[in-house]
Parts: structure tokens; C-alpha cells; sequence
């Protein structure tokens, strides 16, 4: 099967449902491809309410295995910016705009993290929008080029425009879109970094403008 012949993520999103609707439901997903080789879906977690909500890529090995989001290196970098950026990482909800675990295995025992393709992007964002109408947070956080993408359009550049409080687009209507958005680079970026030590206070520096 090619891209094409996959119907994306909405016939399997249910209306108006809450988390424990849409934990349950994106178990059965058959939009793309990827629910094929990954252990699980992985849905967001937090607070119901939650007034911030950070969205990153895609769960990772660890993220598939234990079916939660940001429990892996990357979460727990992103708990320790989040903490020092004067937020209580308790009351944030997080979560991935992919809710399947895409890697290869070129050793053929190590699942390495392989990045969505587009098309598996906008085959899995009805979930994110659900989420979206079912926590209504006033400010949503993207977490690196594959978030900010799937929200900004394929022309927005994290590089050139981190830490900007923006708007939820038009092109994307919502009947309670978030008061604010803010894109930053994505925690893995920051533990793969040459420089860490800066580009961890920058990402800090970045979610501060959340906190205040």
C-alpha cells in the first residue's frame, strides 16, 4: 500500500470524547501505516484541563513500550527546563501531534527513532485535535520542526522564529482555539547538542515566556 491508500486518523476519532475515550480509541487506528510495527498508540497525558500543553513529534522506544508520553531521555530533559522556567510541570498536559512509534532497525535489535513522513503527519492530527478540544488549554508549546509544521504550515522555521508568541492559524479552525502558541526546538535536539549547556538554557529561556 502507498500513502494514498491510507484514510488518515478521523473515521476512528470519536465525537466529543473525553481522554479515556480517546486513549481507548486511538488503540484501534488504522489511519497509516505505523500502527503496524509499534507496540501501542501512545495518547497525551496531564492535567484535563490543563491550561499549557506541550506537543512534541512522536512517542519514542521508551514512549511506545510504557505507553506514555515523555518518559524517556528527552522527558526527562524537558521536566528539568520546564521546572527551571518556573512552571509546574504537573499542570501540563503532554503529548505528540503522531501517536505511533516510527523507527528502522538497521542492526536489526535497536529500534532507532525515524521521523514521520508528512503524509503519516496529517493522517494522525485529528487525535491532536481532539485532545485540543477536550483539554482547551489557552497556550499550546510545539516542540520541534515536525509540531510546529503540522500546526504553522511546511514554510514555518522554529530556528528563525522560537520563542514568538503566535496565534492559532486560520487554516486550521477550532471552535476553541488556544489563546497562544509558542515553537521552540523539540528536548532530543538539546541532548544530541555539541553545546548542551546553552541549548538547554535556551530552551528554558524559551518556555519562560510561557511562564510569565
Amino acid at each position: 500500500m502507498t500513502a494514498k491508500d491510507w484514510p488518515g486518523a478521523e473515521q476512528w476519532v470519536p465525537e466529543h470524547a473525553d481522554h479515556d475515550a480517546l486513549s481507548a480509541a486511538v488503540q484501534r487506528c488504522r489511519g497509516c501505516d505505523l500502527y503496524e510495527n509499534a507496540i501501542q498508540a501512545v495518547m497525551g497525558q496531564g492535567p484535563p484541563h490543563a491550561r499549557v500543553m506541550m506537543v512534541g513529534e512522536q512517542p519514542g522506544d521508551q514512549e511506545d513500550q510504557a505507553g506514555q508520553p515523555f518518559v524517556g531521555p528527552a522527558g526527562k530533559l524537558l521536566v528539568r527546563a520546564i521546572t527551571e522556567a518556573g512552571l509546574d510541570p504537573t499542570t501540563i498536559y503532554r503529548t505528540n501531534v503522531v501517536k505511533h512509534f516510527r523507527f528502522t532497525m538497521p542492526s536489526g535489535t535497536r529500534r532507532i527513532h525515524k521521523s514521520p513522513a508528512g503524509w503519516q503527519v496529517r493522517a494522525c492530527v485529528p487525535w491532536f485535535h481532539a485532545e485540543l478540544a477536550d483539554v482547551r488549554p489557552s497556550t499550546v508549546v510545539l516542540l520541534g520542526a515536525t509540531a510546529a509544521k503540522a500546526v504553522l504550515g511546511t514554510d514555518f522555521s522554529v530556528t528563525q522564529r522560537r520563542g514568538e508568541l503566535l496565534t492559532w492559524p486560520d487554516r486550521l479552525p477550532l471552535d476553541e482555539p488556544p489563546e497562544r502558541l509558542l515553537a521552540t526546538v523539540h528536548p532530543s535536539s538539546v541532548l544530541r547538542s555539541n553545546d548542551h549547556d546553552a541549548d538547554f538554557a535556551a530552551l528554558v529561556d524559551d518556555l519562560r515566556r510561557v511562564a510569565s
